[in-house]
């Protein structure tokens, strides 16, 4: 007999609380939004009961895990948990509807709490998101913001994404794929101190941002590639994007220059990890060429350095790329900014929101 409902994806929103029992890696790789996790093992308890599971036997294995899981179920009730109402509901989910969440419902129902497992649990809830990302970028339509390295189509996006504006102008919809992957998606995109998330973890931000997106209203989205540092983008945002309306960013080099070095500061205070991180160009450009701009970088020439780096790199496979895959950006509006100041790229934002 089942001491416990169950509950299927649809009625995620009916909950006051989702809880995954995985361990803390699992949950760090990827989760349900708003989720908290109470793992009932910890990452080493389910190394231990799967060694003794493959290595003894699966019945001296459930042993072990069964007084593992009832320890760390009693934790959360003496801690998360004693505080709860009667009136509590929770939604409990492992990785597929198993036995981590089946052991967690069973007591939780026997205090009195209406707990429910996730039908499939992660597995399910994994299946869902992939299956979205194949149809929902289909369904908007994307104003790709286009231009070439350090031309300021970050900041443009930022600044479209900023709010009302004097006036009250009305914020657009922004979809920022490099905030999302941590990444500003070239040769020297990683970010100080923000690893990436996971490809996985990645999807699920992405489809959270997607779903609160109005299908009548564009969305901006600065042009990428099919990949931002290790994250690759779902082919069907990437088409979706290829055919959406282009305004070109035609920025002077020289302000180009300047932005990038106040963007990418934090290699300009640590010049060895500059020239370790360029060690990437060297099937590109060879090595007289790195050892050129090692040079550089030692004696303090960044400008110098950032301009050969756009023109001999970044700029023609930018341009290139760019060509081929978006289908409208011969006929993109294109946007010459007086320089890349907040307030130069606010009035810019506030006149295609007029629009």
């Amino acid at each position: 007999m089942m001491l416990f409902r169950t509950a299927n994806l649809s009625q995620l929103a009916e909950f006051d609380e989702i809880i995954d029992v995985r361990t803390p890696a699992e949950f760090a790789d990827d989760h349900i939004p708003g989720a908290i996790n109470c793992p009932v093992l910890s990452d080493e308890e389910r190394i231990a009961v799967g060694t003794l599971y493959r290595q003894v036997s699966p019945f001296e294995a459930r042993k072990l895990g069964a007084a593992l899981v009832a320890k760390n179920i009693a934790r959360h009730l003496e801690t998360r948990f004693r505080e709860h109402p009667k009136s509590w509901r929770p939604l409990i989910y492992c990785w597929r509807g198993g036995q981590r969440s089946g052991a967690m419902c069973i007591i939780l129902a026997q205090i009195g709490w209406a707990a429910h497992k996730l039908e499939g649990g992660y597995k399910t809830y994994r299946r869902d998101v992939l299956e979205r990302l194949e149809v929902l970028p289909q369904r908007l339509s994307f104003r790709v913001i286009c231009g070439p390295t350090g031309s300021g189509k970050s900041r443009l996006l930022a600044a479209l994404a900023e709010g009302c504006q004097p006036g009250g102008v009305q914020k657009r919809q922004v979809l920022d794929l490099e905030g999302l992957a941590r990444h500003r998606g070239s040769v020297l995109g990683n970010i100080p101190q923000q690893p990436q998330p996971s490809q996985k973890r990645f999807e699920s931000l992405l489809l959270q941002t997607l779903q609160g997106f109005d299908p009548a209203r564009p969305v901006y989205v600065e042009s990428e590639s099919n990949k931002i540092g290790s994250i690759t983008l779902p082919p069907a945002l990437v088409t979706a994007m290829h055919a959406g309306e282009c305004l070109l960013l035609e920025t002077p080099l020289t302000m180009r220059v300047a932005a990038l070095q106040q963007d990418y500061r934090h290699y300009i205070d640590d010049p060895e990890a500059l020239i370790a991180q360029l060690q990437v160009l060297h099937p590109f450009h060879g090595g007289k060429q790195l050892e050129h701009w090692s040079e550089l970088i030692r004696a303090g020439n960044f400008a110098v350095l950032v301009e050969e780096l756009l023109t001999l790199h970044y700029d023609l496979g930018y341009f290139r790329a760019l060509s081929k895959h978006y289908a409208h950006l011969a006929n993109a509006r294109r946007i010459a900014p007086e320089n890349l100041s907040g307030d130069a790229l606010r009035a810019i934002a506030a006149q295609l929101i007029e629009e």
